[in-house]
């Protein structure tokens, strides 16, 4: 996986969103860093500076913020996720 096209969901174990974010990436053949914001402070700061936004999941390929599993699944739909994940070699990443 390119460092361009890497693939981040910051989350938490208990939200239904964020399951459906990584059934999604993971139905896709996507490997990404789940990043599990729970019980770190530090990381869910991390999260909230990166992407402006408190709830979970975020989403990022790349430094491209994605937004939640809605603005995800919203890409999907568009047929635009699969452009964003490719990498320059034409393979998923």
């Amino acid at each position: 996986m390119s460092a361009a096209n890497a693939v981040i969901v910051y989350g938490n174990t208990t939200c239904g969103y964020c399951g459906a974010a990584r059934m999604l990436l993971t139905k896709k053949g996507v490997a990404f860093q789940d990043i599990i914001v729970t019980d770190e402070p530090q990381l869910r700061t991390e999260m909230e500076q990166r992407s402006g936004r408190r709830s979970v999941p975020q989403i990022f390929v790349g430094d491209h913020h994605i937004g939640g599993f809605d603005d995800l699944y919203a890409l999907e739909q568009a047929g635009e996720l699969d452009k964003l994940l490719t990498d320059q070699s034409g393979e998923l990443n």
